[in-house]
């Protein structure tokens, strides 16, 4: 996941609450201790980090935990609450609206941020939501940004409106400006520079006027770390920055530290990269972000983007399936595939709360698309009874499928044991309580006999 050295090293220090028999000050020292270790290993500012773990500290061993709740639940809540406080509290969300159409988001920062690969990302957020989506090239000084715009465009499945001759962004305005309303978002991608000048500004600021949008988004890129303060309050102070969007948040040990880094500057962050596909872009909210990086899951997220990828009906189907464990070997490739639409497996069940206290193999996750190709050919060389009873399937029905499918017999044998793992992994779910809890945040019941 994003900042995932950071995320081990604090679900190792709950780990560490969890397993101790008393809640003293030794412990909260070396709790206050390991998540010092953890931000400043995650490149985070030193003032920063201390200022947090003094909150932590202070709260832990001064107020008491209200009836029902035990010692150590409430010192976890206090490290949870603390850090959604640090990471800018209460997230805030673009609400786009037809409404106001066409709604418009101007993109700005510094050269190579990757503001033209976030204007694609912020094109296919808003196309899913079924929102009619336009990107604006206003870069008309970096060599082939039309061309870059264009590309993004079509991957992301929007319109773009650029002139590749044309080295006046005001002109370029003037032209399309009266196909504006057609759209209900227009996103608009201007030009950077090496560094922050009086120029960049002066241009930022004549486009602003023409252009009127509605946010005005700052993009940073995540490994320039703390430095993204200075920028961040620049920019805000320049050119009324409403929010900052960061990019290579995944891939990055400074991510940490760009991310708190904005979350100080009173512009909150709104968006972050989380992948180099069109779709890994996520709106920040801080209480479901610390929320994972602690291992309890993010419901509201999982749901959203169950939503995007597949019917609630499906959806209602896949999940009584799921939380049965009770289902063939159909059963389990429509999940599986329902499943890759949503992201890669491994991203989709750390969002699951609970799922964080089960060890799964990460190779368990890792279902390709090719091994899906294979699953297919097998499923097709199987009988409707092999299909609905796996457990039927002797070393002679593996030969058979084998050669059936064009397959080899340890290809085979690796589908019946994922279908066996996968059985076991829901069972050892049941047991630990998580689907109980999720069911619960669904609002729903679990079913009888479960």
């Amino acid at each position: 996941m994003v900042l995932e050295k950071l995320s081990e090293s604090l679900k190792n220090t709950l780990e560490k609450i969890a397993r101790s028999s008393v809640v003293d000050e030794k412990l909260v020292n070396e709790l206050v201790k390991d998540i010092q270790r953890a931000l400043l290993q995650s490149d985070v500012n030193v003032k920063l980090v201390f200022d947090l773990t003094k909150a932590i500290k202070e709260r832990a061993l001064k107020e008491k935990p209200p009836a029902g709740v035990t010692q150590k639940e409430y010192l976890i809540k206090i490290v949870y609450e603390e850090l959604v406080k640090f990471l800018g509290g209460k997230g805030s969300k673009i609400s786009a609206s037809t409404k106001k159409k066409p709604f418009k988001i101007m993109l700005v920062g510094l050269f190579g941020s990757g503001k033209t690969t976030i204007a694609g990302k912020l094109g296919k957020f808003f196309t899913k939501r079924g929102f009619k989506v336009a990107l604006i090239g206003l870069d008309v000084h970096r060599p082939a940004a039309p061309e870059q715009l264009e590309q993004v465009g079509k991957y992301a499945n929007v319109a773009t409106m650029v002139n590749k001759k044309e080295k006046d962004a005001m002109k370029i305005i003037a032209q399309y400006e009266a196909e504006f309303p057609k759209y209900d978002v227009l996103i608009v991608d201007t030009a950077g520079r090496d560094a922050l000048s009086d120029d960049l500004i002066d241009e930022i600021n004549d486009i602003n006027k023409k252009i009127q949008p509605d946010e005005n988004l700052l993009v940073i890129s995540a490994d320039i770390g703390q430095a993204a303060e200075r920028q961040a309050r620049v920019f805000h102070e320049a050119c009324k920055i409403t929010g900052i969007a960061i990019t290579k948040l995944e891939g990055t040990a400074k991510g940490g530290g760009a991310l708190i880094a904005c979350s100080v500057t009173g512009a909150p962050v709104k968006f972050i990269g989380v992948g180099e596909k069109v779709d890994d872009l996520e709106e920040f909210d801080p209480e479901r972000f610390v929320g994972r990086m602690l291992g309890m899951g993010d419901l509201q997220t999982l749901l959203e983007k169950a939503k995007e990828a597949i019917s609630e009906e499906e959806a209602q189907d896949l999940g009584k399936k799921l939380l049965k464990g009770e289902f063939n070997l159909i059963d389990l490739y429509s999940q599986m595939e329902a499943m890759k639409k949503m992201g890669p497996l491994s991203k989709v069940v750390e969002m699951i709360p609970g799922f964080s206290q089960i060890k799964i193999p990460k190779d368990m996750l890792q279902v390709q698309e090719g091994k899906l190709k294979k699953w297919k050919y097998m499923l097709n060389s199987m009988t409707k009874e092999e299909l609905e009873e796996p457990e039927i399937i002797s070393a002679s029905r593996v030969d058979r499928i084998a050669k059936g499918s064009g397959c080899s017999v340890t290809d085979v044998r690796e589908l019946l044991k994922q279908y066996k793992q996968s059985k076991k992994m829901m069972k050892m779910m049941k047991g630990s309580g998580g689907m109980d809890k999720m069911m619960r945040q669904m609002g729903g019941k679990l079913p009888k006999g479960m």
